[in-house]
């Protein structure tokens, strides 16, 4: 897909990794909506760099994505506001490190508010935006999920479940969304400098990147350099590619 002048709405994207794909995207002319759920400060602050730096059309838009309300309002105004979308990358996630084997811990309030963020809310936005790109015969969709719903390894067990269950949404959103609209899947191993990173213990993060080949982190550039692939292909759908300093393979 050619993606000069096309459209992107960014879930989290002012996030760490967020903000380094709305930053790939907009230098290839992607115009941005920079969705944030509390942020808005720190979002349009995204969004007015985007504008100067790319030359591109960018806006900050809130929306809580466990609401879907919210979620259809927000494709609503983000079409309304740029006149298509053709992108969707739902980067936006919510963890909260409990160890494995502390069940006790792992209340089913924690369990549904992960499942609501990482895996309920980007279905929900995948079949808001449904519509639009069968409408304009043609769409992409990036999920980013991680290496913990590959392997049991992660914040918690609630964390790589849903990642797990975004991976496989991949799939079959692939299947239900064919031909007009691909649909792909980054899943990175630790990635440095996020809110995600920030919530665990240095021990896991020394741990982590101990644990890969390479013994560092995931690049975020990396990751953001697969969703454009991911955005720009027209013969790859229902792929995870794994970005985690070979850590996971072997």
């Amino acid at each position: 897909m050619d993606l000069k002048g096309a459209v992107a709405l960014i879930t989290g994207g002012n996030g760490g990794l967020g903000q380094r794909i709305c930053h790939a995207l907009a230098r290839e002319g992607v115009h941005v909506a920079v969705m944030y759920a509390q942020s808005r400060e720190q979002a349009e602050g995204v969004a007015r760099e985007l504008a100067s730096t790319c030359q591109v059309n960018a806006a900050a838009f809130g929306c809580d994505i466990t609401d879907p309300a919210a979620v259809t309002a927000l494709v609503d105004q983000v079409t309304k506001r740029f006149g298509r979308l053709d992108i969707l990358v739902n980067d936006a996630a919510f963890n909260k490190p409990i160890r494995f084997p502390d069940l006790d811990n792992l209340t089913e309030e924690v369990w549904e508010k992960i499942m609501a963020v990482n895996l309920t809310g980007p279905m929900r936005l995948t079949k808001a935006v449904a519509p639009v790109m069968k409408a304009q015969g043609r769409g992409r969709i990036v999920n980013i999920a991680s290496v913990a719903g590959l392997t049991p390894t992660g914040s918690s067990i609630a964390y790589a479940v849903s990642k797990a269950g975004l991976i496989h949404l991949t799939r079959c959103m692939a299947v239900a969304l064919a031909p007009e609209t691909l649909v792909n899947c980054v899943a990175p191993g630790l990635l440095e400098g996020t809110r995600a990173t920030a919530n665990l213990s240095e021990e896991q993060v020394r741990n982590s990147a101990a644990g890969a080949l390479l013994k560092q982190a995931a690049d975020k550039d990396d990751c953001a350099d697969m969703v454009v692939t991911m955005c720009r292909t027209e013969t790859m759908t229902g792929q995870t590619v794994v970005i985690d300093a070979g850590r996971v393979f072997h």
